[in-house]
């Protein structure tokens, strides 16, 4: 890895462009390395896994409304949408399909000094590689490049401490992803990145408080826009430069600012693209600290006896878990019973007890409304708070990815004060967990969230084309699209008020 320093210039350093980031991204992106085999595999583990949650969502509002407007917009040759045989305009399909990916917070994640979901980046690379006749091979490539430079950023990058939304890192990543799987030249990729940066940051507001449906939104638009970046910088259009290091750009004013200075490693030439080995997946739909605490819950429960015996649960876990979805935000919605799913699923107080009293987690039960609203859950979810510990804010940052811990500690305090405590530092599934999630899981999560909705048959299908991702032609990549009853979907879509399209 090579570590490059990004710092802001003021304009009358007329910085070259080779030693700007975005260049420096782009020309991962476009480099000709063979892809490393672990690298190609994982990122087919990830086509189904982001199929797996986007079936699992067709018939949720955000979702339907993202394919209603897509579907307002045909093209040609253009690409699909999860739930329907029609083809779209590219940059549409990335909505609607980034959309469905996104809503039940179910895919793959990244934390480092910021954090993201890399699997993010591969709607529109899909809707893309259909719309543009590339094959399989091509679709890995783009795929392998987006992770590539998407872990990076979140590496090197801090946003969240600045309130600015993390989807300004994929669109990056998706827009290097792009060039990679179209083999454009370094130069249209680096004003693609530029252009994506520029018009995809946000502020955090949307994980804040009342958490409403653009949380599943926003990273479709991230895809969207670095499709309509990249578009613009094929046709020689140019972009606000540098974004990064200007003396008005992204890190002088929304990040540390005029004295910034921040390290993004980045592969050397030549040196194997395998940043997506550092991604793991969820067992569970929740936010991503939420897993270890869920099969933590999972094993106190048996040992807590009965749970209106308890005086108070205090998670003891890192700043981020205790600031973001623990009661250090001080957001009262995570204890609103009435909350949207979106709060819910960022409420490690209502995780917590949920999953003390079921001893498990399931994507839809575990959100509803007359779930969150029982009595005797109320009345333990008012129970629980998280306290930051400082060893568990060091754990969550260490360099080492074997190393690092995205769990805590559960102190459990009994009516007659007794103590149950334990602590587990990654969830099951993560590579470092207790079950690391290899081939079969991800085929058996894919058959769990597609039961009743894709046929036996049609899953095998499915589940072989995405085996064979590789040797996909272009139009056999309409085979990772699983074949769903798209009169039921149409059905759906119906119920819905009409807007613009």
């Amino acid at each position: 890895m090579i570590e490059h320093h990004v710092r802001v210039h003021p304009s009358a350093d007329r910085l070259p462009r080779e030693e700007q980031l975005a260049w420096k991204l782009a020309a991962v992106a476009t480099a000709t390395e063979e892809l490393d085999p672990a690298a190609v595999g994982m990122a087919v583990n990830r086509v189904v896994d982001n199929a797996s949650v986007a079936v699992a969502s067709l018939l949720r509002r955000p979702v339907a409304v993202a394919r209603s407007q897509a579907l307002a917009h045909h093209g040609a040759p253009g690409a699909r949408v999860f739930g329907s045989l029609a083809r779209v305009s590219p940059e549409w399909a990335a909505w609607a399909n980034g959309t469905a990916v996104r809503e039940l917070d179910f895919h793959d994640t990244y934390l480092a000094a910021d954090y993201s979901h890399p699997g993010d980046n591969i709607p529109p690379l899909l809707a893309v590689a259909q719309h543009t006749g590339r094959t399989g091979a091509d679709l890995l490539r783009g795929i392998v490049a987006a992770y590539e430079v998407h872990v990076a950023l979140v590496k090197g990058i801090c946003l969240h401490a600045h309130r600015i939304d993390h989807v300004a890192h994929l669109s990056a990543a998706t827009a290097c992803g792009l060039g990679a799987l179209l083999r454009l030249p370094t130069e249209t990729v680096y004003q693609a990145v530029q252009q994506a940066v520029h018009t995809t940051t946000a502020t955090r507001q949307s994980r804040k408080g009342e958490i409403s449906s653009w949380k599943a939104f926003a990273p479709a638009f991230a895809g969207k826009a670095a499709i309509e970046a990249v578009d613009r910088a094929m046709r020689g259009e140019t972009s606000p430069s540098p974004v990064y290091e200007g003396e008005d750009g992204f890190l002088a004013w929304m990040l540390d600012g005029p004295d910034a200075d921040y390290t993004v490693p980045l592969p050397e030439p030549g040196e194997p693209r395998r940043a997506i080995l550092d991604t793991y997946t969820k067992e569970h739909s929740a936010e991503y600290q939420a897993q270890a605490v869920i099969d933590l819950a999972r094993r106190l429960r048996e040992k807590t006896g009965p749970l209106e015996r308890v005086r108070s649960v205090v998670l003891h876990t890192s700043h981020h878990t205790h600031h973001v979805i623990g009661s250090g935000a001080n957001d009262p919605q995570k204890y609103d019973p009435t909350a949207s799913r979106e709060t819910l699923d960022h409420s490690i107080p209502y995780i917590l007890a949920v999953a003390l009293e079921d001893g498990g987690w399931h994507h839809e039960r575990s959100y509803a409304p007359e779930r969150a609203n029982r009595p005797e859950t109320v009345a333990l979810w008012r129970k629980v708070s998280t306290v930051e510990d400082p060893e568990w804010t060091r754990r969550y940052h260490d360099p080492d990815p074997q190393r690092r811990a995205f769990g805590g500690r559960i102190v459990i305090t009994l009516d007659d004060g007794s103590v149950v405590e334990d602590e587990l530092a990654v969830a099951d599934a993560h590579p470092a967990g207790a079950r690391p999630f290899d081939r079969p899981a991800y085929q058996r999560k894919f058959r769990t969230l597609t039961e009743g909705v894709v046929t036996p048959t049609d899953q095998d299908r499915f589940l072989s084309a995405a085996a064979g991702l590789a040797e996909l032609t272009a139009a056999g990549l309409d085979e990772l699209f699983p074949a769903v009853d798209t009169e039921a979907v149409r059905e759906f879509d119906r119920t819905l008020p009409k807007g613009l399209f």
